[in-house]
């Protein structure tokens, strides 16, 4: 193989060696003074970006988690408070049913009192009714006897004499 019919860029000579070198310690030198660390602030500042990026994320993983579980606990309250109120509002309903039942026990009892205060007074006006009845049914009839008794004069005297020895017999 010929080295001579290689085009010049593959085999170099010695002074476009220097030339090239020179200009990469050149390009190196201004890329080190102003390239280098421009990138290597732009890669700290994304950097401190992400970190910072990062610890947000972890804050808001954090808030997430303390806001669930104060929505847990909210919800455990609401269900304690439900139960609660289901609780009282089962007491209200059975104090509520218990007083209607006392009101409904008195009112029965105080009824009945009444019907059979009505049912003695009644009771008592059937019984002088009938007493006055038989009163007058007996008067009736004693006077009925009375007279066929004492039609006569002596039977009326005899019969005065009788009721005289009774009434002076029981008052001794």
């Amino acid at each position: 193989m010929d080295f001579n019919s290689l085009p010049a860029i593959l085999t170099p000579d010695l002074g476009l060696l220097f030339w090239m070198l020179l200009a990469f310690l050149v390009v190196f030198v201004v890329l080190a003074k102003f390239g280098f660390p421009a990138i290597i602030n732009m890669v700290e500042e994304r950097k401190a970006y992400i970190d910072e990026s990062l610890r947000k994320a972890h804050e808001a993983n954090e808030k997430l988690a303390h806001i669930q579980s104060e929505s847990e606990q909210l919800l455990r309250d609401a269900r304690e408070q439900s139960a609660q109120i289901v609780k009282d509002a089962a007491a209200a309903r059975d104090q509520m049913v218990a007083k209607a039942e006392e009101t409904a026990r008195e009112q029965s009892a105080r009824i009945i009192a009444e019907a059979k205060a009505q049912i003695e007074s009644e009771k008592q006006a059937a019984l002088q009714e009938i007493r006055g009845e038989v009163a007058r049914l007996s008067v009736s009839v004693a006077e009925k006897v009375l007279r066929r008794e004492l039609s006569n004069d002596a039977a009326q005297m005899e019969y005065v004499d009788k009721l005289l020895d009774e009434v002076s017999s029981n008052t001794k």
